[in-house]
């Protein structure tokens, strides 16, 4: 009787919960997630893995998502350091793991790393981490701001960012000579990479953003990569 009274106002809640969204929706700008999670789905029929570990989660529905396409996927961030005021997803149990130091114990076929690279200061140990919890011939997909050329510590912080100086955490580009170091210290190779070009200026955030967002080669103007990186 308990157990039922607690479910039926749980399942009260959620619905309240999900009406108040609904109703408070507001169209700000699009973002980059419709050109990421379009890669990631992608990768994912290309590679077909059983198990998948998403990295740095937070409230979105991408595992609940690549559950529903019949992967068995782990979702873990870091919420004891990045969310000060704690954090729940409602679509999915998130592991509180900081992937600089992980307790994750499994292996899978698969890592999903989708724009939160860039928050974390630590990154070499971030993808080291991320590419020794995959089994050998496993797949780490990555997006995030990158400049072929050009790495750049926070682009929050300088002067013509358009947004992010308040945010908590920093917002890094990182470029050809990072992901090579990350290919070679983790026995790895580069399997896909996409360039993308969000902005009309030379880094994240800068100038106006493109209606439509531009693929483009690594020779023209860009500011964000998707790369598909296999485990040897």
């Amino acid at each position: 009787m308990i157990k039922s009274t607690v479910h039926k106002f749980g399942k009260w809640y959620c619905q309240k919960m999900n009406i108040k969204e609904y109703h408070s929706q507001q169209f700000r700008r699009i973002n980059e997630r419709p050109i990421e999670f379009s890669f990631v789905f992608d990768c994912l029929k290309k590679i077909i893995p059983t198990s998948i570990l998403d990295v740095g989660t937070g409230t979105t529905a991408l595992p609940h998502t690549m559950r529903n396409c019949g992967f068995k996927v782990t979702a873990i961030d870091n919420i004891s350091d990045y969310w000060p005021d704690g954090m729940f997803n409602r679509h999915f149990h998130v592991i509180d793991d900081d992937i600089t130091d992980t307790k994750i114990k499994d292996n899978f076929d698969a890592v999903t790393c989708i724009s939160v690279l860039e928050h974390i200061e630590k990154f070499d140990d971030a993808v080291a981490n991320m590419l020794s919890l995959l089994n050998p011939g496993g797949h780490l997909i990555l997006t995030c701001p990158y400049k072929e050329t050009e790495y750049q510590k926070n682009v929050y912080k300088m002067e013509g960012a358009s947004y992010g100086q308040n945010l908590p955490f920093i917002c890094q580009m990182y470029s050809r000579k990072e992901l090579d170091g990350w290919l070679e210290a983790n026995n790895a190779e580069l399997v896909e990479q996409q360039f993308w070009q969000f902005w009309d200026g030379p880094y994240w955030t800068f100038g106006n953003q493109l209606p439509i967002p531009k693929q483009v080669s690594k020779d023209e103007l860009h500011q964000h990569s998707c790369m598909l990186i296999r485990k040897k």
